[in-house]
């Protein structure tokens, strides 16, 4: 079971260059949407000291704990099943998550979930950090991006890049405040917030 994703080869170590000393302080990591794991065993290997606990929905399972088992340390964690329209999360009092391309492929029923979801399970003072593209007063960053969703949208008419102030609209109405939007390579962003 080979489960590359060349996008998270190429943007991990770019991430962990933000994330890592901001993470550094944390205990427990809940990622979302851990994909091919390979955010996961990077993260965790650069963070041995915190629990970096992965989710997904079942059918992602098996890639996620075959990269874990060849690849990951102790403290990073088989996944939990995890559906952000789930009424309950299968996990609490977690002070940081994180997920990488997600919210443009999610409806944005789902990005809204996903925002109510961690408002329930976030400490005071913790992190929520979301790697992806975005718009920004409706306008794309570049055309690459803009024809990324149109390929989205044709493949599934819920999903696509999402605007920046809709987005931290969500965050501020569960009392998370923007700490940081990094640039990052492809055209992407680095979006964390902190709980007050």
């Amino acid at each position: 079971m080979n489960g590359i994703s060349q996008a998270a080869e190429n943007n991990k170590s770019h991430i962990a260059e933000v994330l890592v000393p901001i993470f550094a302080s944390c205990r427990h990591v809940l990622e979302i949407a851990s994909g091919t794991g390979q955010h996961a065993v990077h993260m965790g290997s650069l963070l041995p000291d915190i629990v970096w606990q992965t989710s997904d929905l079942s059918e992602n399972h098996d890639i996620i704990n075959d990269r874990i088992e060849r690849e990951g340390g102790a403290n990073v964690r088989a996944p939990m099943v995890l559906d952000v329209a789930q009424q309950t999360w299968p996990v609490s009092d977690v002070d940081a998550v994180y997920a990488a391309n997600a919210v443009h492929i999610m409806s944005w029923q789902h990005v809204e979930s996903l925002f109510t979801g961690v408002g329930k399970i976030l400490s005071k003072g913790g992190y929520l950090a979301l790697y992806g593209p975005y718009k920004y007063k409706g306008a794309f960053t570049t055309d690459s991006n803009a024809r990324f969703d149109q390929w989205l949208k044709a493949r599934d008419a819920q999903s696509g890049i999402r605007d920046f102030e809709a987005v931290d609209k969500l965050a501020q109405n569960i009392k998370l405040s923007l700490k940081a939007d990094h640039n990052m390579p492809a055209n992407n962003q680095l979006l964390i917030w902190q709980r007050d």
